[in-house]
Parts: structure tokens; C-alpha cells; sequence
């Protein structure tokens, strides 16, 4: 089932969590809403389940206007970040819920109840659990248990409000992989909200990036990483290095190094700001060229195939730290250490004009 949200807007008292937001999730796809606290993800999220009302806009599935109908009558279901389960019940029960209280007209008979849950807790690999009670389940047993439960009512949209917040690093890890073949499995059309850049890029078919109430970018997750729309979305997405720029007509001057910037080609003296991701900057022991920086290395760090570099520029104003990216093999070959002279230069880089207030 799609969803397409319409100049959604929401205001609680003087604060805009939602500003004429426009979206489209397709059918079957797996969508991130992704951005820092405050940036409007979860207020969307509960406004499409029906969970909240927008001051303005529209929600519609499949086409059809769902904007006033009531969250029974949406067929969504919801799971949340602190899994909700009731505790005096035990698993089976929690899994059955939803069917159980569902008017009599429409409710299964208690053998298929039986076998539909006796299904979803197989399908989340935890059949074995179906008798105990939720405090003693892991948080990782306990949230798949909680998208059970969203699953036993069958809805056309499955939402998830930061569904792996409470769990440890660990376990979050190996519960988005686990996520992400379920929804390959089902197709079932699903929005899942966090604020972890790496859980949204590893799991979603798209990301949708917001800050302030508004969309920044919507795209694969390569898109949105790869060619940010701006330098929110730049620096919200992994770690970047910022270096002072000029622009005219055509040419960029990065601390001192010229380089072609077409797309700019309008541009009259403009201050700017190149964007450089940490793996995007290449590291030797000699200038190679004119185009080379001189830096000083203040802080080697070995992380698994990865070393991260920490420099600073000797002769630039500017005494905020660089932080580089190399293979350790890479590494090897330099054999650096602290307090040593290496040269570099941007091997890719973003230019964007700085905004004048």
C-alpha cells in the first residue's frame, strides 16, 4: 500500500514540529525518517498512523483520503521504541492481543488465532518462547516480539518509532540486519523512524532526511550520502572537514588550492565552504604537486582495516583538526607517527556557497 503525506503542517504551542512536509512512501518499500530530536520524524510518523492530528494537509493511502479517518480504521500497525508489551501476559498472549479484542463480527476463531500466532513467532524465530512472560525475554527477543504483535492484525503499513533505541550497540547491530530480511521476506510497506545515520543508510530503500520540521533530502541511501542536497544534510551524514573557500566564475579556491567548479560557473566572488568526507582525503609523505597541504599529524588512531588520522595545518589561520581516513595498508607504506609532516590533498569535495544572514 503507498502513502503519500500533503502539506502536512503541526504546531505544538509555539513550536513547528511539522512545516507543509510532502511525501510519498512507494508500496512495499522500506523508508528511514531520519534527523536529529526535534526535527519533526516521530510527529510524522504518528500522524500517518492517525496517532496525532495535523493543523493542516493530507494523508492518504493508496490514493484515498485518510486524513480524518480514526487509527482503528487505517489498518497500521505500530511498534515502539520501549516495546509496550503487557506484562502480565505472556507471549502468546501479547502476539494475540489484537485479535482477541477485536469486535466479534470480525474476530478469528480462537484456532486460527492459534495457528496465525504460532506462525508470527516462528516467523521472528522465538516459537520457543510462547509461554513465558515479557520480563523474561532480552530487549532484543522483546522488540521482536513487539513487531509480532504490529504483524498479527495483518495491516497494510507497519510503523516503527526508533525501534532499536533501547538496545545495546550489539544488538541493534544484528536486530536491523534481521529487520531488513524480514521486510525483503513480507513487502509489507513500512516507515521506520531514527536518529542513527548508520542504521537508516544499512536498512532503508530510501532515507528520508529532516531537520526543523521540514525535508532537507529524500534518496537511496548512496544518494543522500554520497551527493548531500546540503550541508545539513552533509554533516548530519557521517563525519565531514570543513575548509574555507572562494568561488568566481568557474574556480574554487580551497585553502589556497584552485580547482574547476563548473556548476558554479555564475558565481561572483562568493565566500563558500568545501565539504570533504574523512576517506576523501589522500595522505603522503611529499608533495606531489602544488595542490598539496602541508599538515602535521597530532593523532593516530587504529580502528579494525582503518586508521583515522588526526592533523592540523601549521600555516592556516584556521586550527580546527582534519580528520583522515586510510587503509591500514596504507598506513603501513606511510609508517607515520605523531608529530609527523605529510602533505594533503582533497581527492573529492562538495562546494557550497555560504549562506548570508
Amino acid at each position: 500500500m503507498s502513502i503519500e503525506v500533503r502539506n502536512l503542517s503541526k504546531q505544538f504551542g509555539t513550536f513547528a514540529a511539522l512545516r507543509d512536509v510532502s511525501l510519498e512512501v512507494h508500496s512495499g518499500e522500506l523508508l528511514a525518517l531520519l534527523g536529529p530530536s526535534g526535527s519533526g520524524k516521530t510527529t510524522l510518523l504518528r500522524v500517518i498512523a492517525g496517532l496525532d492530528v495535523a493543523d493542516a494537509g493530507q494523508v492518504l493511502f493508496q490514493g484515498e483520503d485518510a486524513t480524518d479517518q480514526h487509527v482503528r480504521e487505517r489498518q497500521v500497525g505500530f511498534v515502539f521504541q520501549h516495546y509496550a508489551l503487557f506484562r502480565n501476559m505472556t507471549i502468546f498472549e501479547n502476539v494475540a492481543f489484537g485479535l482477541r479484542v477485536r469486535p466479534k463480527n470480525v474476530r478469528p476463531p480462537d484456532a486460527e488465532i492459534r495457528d496465525r500466532v504460532h506462525d508470527l513467532l516462528k516467523l521472528v524465530q522465538l516459537d520457543w518462547l510462547a509461554e513465558r512472560y515479557p520480563h523474561q525475554l532480552s530487549g532484543g527477543q522483546r522488540q521482536r516480539i513487539a513487531l509480532a504483535r504490529a504483524l498479527a492484525v495483518e495491516p497494510k503499513v507497519l510503523l516503527l518509532d526508533e525501534p532499536f533505541g533501547a538496545l545495546d550497540a550489539k544488538v541493534r547491530k544484528e536486530l536491523r540486519s534481521w529487520l531488513r530480511r524480514l521486510h525483503d521476506d513480507m513487502h509489507i510497506t513500512s516507515v521506520f523512524v531514527t536518529h542513527d545515520q548508520e542504521e537508516a543508510l544499512e536498512v532503508a530503500d530510501r532515507v528520508v532526511v529532516m531537520n526543523g520540521g521540514r525535508i532537507e533530502q529524500v534518496g537511496t541511501p548512496d544518494e543522500v550520502y554520497e551527493n548531500p542536497a546540503s550541508p545539513f544534510v552533509y554533516e548530519f551524514l557521517g563525519n565531514v572537514n570543513l575548509f574555507h573557500s572562494r568561488l568566481h566564475r568557474g574556480r574554487a579556491w580551497i585553502d589556497g588550492i584552485e580547482v574547476d567548479a563548473p556548476e558554479h560557473a555564475e558565481a561572483e566572488e562568493l565566500a563558500a565552504t568545501a565539504y570533504v568526507r574523512p576517506h576523501d582525503i589522500e595522505v603522503d609523505r611529499v608533495a606531489k604537486d602544488e595542490a598539496a597541504l602541508a599538515a602535521r599529524v597530532t593523532h593516530v588512531l587504529s580502528v579494525g582495516p582503518i586508521v583515522r588520522l588526526e592533523l592540523i595545518r601549521e600555516d592556516s589561520k584556521d586550527k580546527n583538526p582534519i580528520q583522515v581516513e586510510i587503509s591500514k595498508e596504507r598506513f603501513r607504506e606511510l609508517q607515520l607517527v605523531r608529530g609527523d609532516q605529510v602533505f594533503i590533498k582533497p581527492r573529492r569535495f562538495d562546494l557550497f556557497p555560504n549562506q548570508i544572514h
